[in-house]
């Protein structure tokens, strides 16, 4: 497995302390909201501002090393699994967002037909529902 320095070399971005420190919070995996990124990024550096983590989320974006998701009524989330395509289960009541791998191994995964002459290279899906948290919360809430 390549490291964070060795990605961005291979990716054309220069090697930085924040760019380095953002990678590393997104490769430890989850869908992270800006300010959880920020927080994570500070324990590991003494400063960085969050206009400066947007600046590296947006370039890590550009070159294919981090995904932007937006679920409807969320904030930006960004998550290191890029590439393949996969779909996002995002629950309605708490917010939680699982990854769903998609049905067939070629992107797109889903065929939005011909005659509008884009050249497609990519489907977002979202599959909304409840958690199994929020699942057991709300029987309890019928229970009592």
């Amino acid at each position: 497995m390549a490291t964070g320095e060795e990605l961005l070399r291979n990716h054309g971005l220069r090697v930085t302390r924040p760019r380095l420190a953002v990678l590393d919070v997104l490769t430890q995996g989850g869908h992270l909201e800006v300010d959880d990124i920020t927080r994570q990024v500070r324990e590991r550096l003494d400063s960085v501002s969050t206009q400066a983590v947007y600046d590296v989320l947006g370039a890590l974006s550009r070159a294919g090393l981090a995904r932007r998701i937006e679920p409807a009524g969320s904030a930006a989330r960004f998550e290191a699994r890029v590439g393949d395509n996969h779909h996002h289960l995002v629950c309605r009541s708490c917010g939680a967002i699982e990854d769903v791998d998609c049905d067939v191994s070629e992107r797109p995964c889903i065929d939005p037909g011909t005659g509008h002459g884009f050249e497609v290279d990519e489907a977002e899906v979202t599959f909304w529902g409840l958690c199994p948290a929020c699942q057991q919360e709300r029987h309890a809430d019928r229970v009592a």
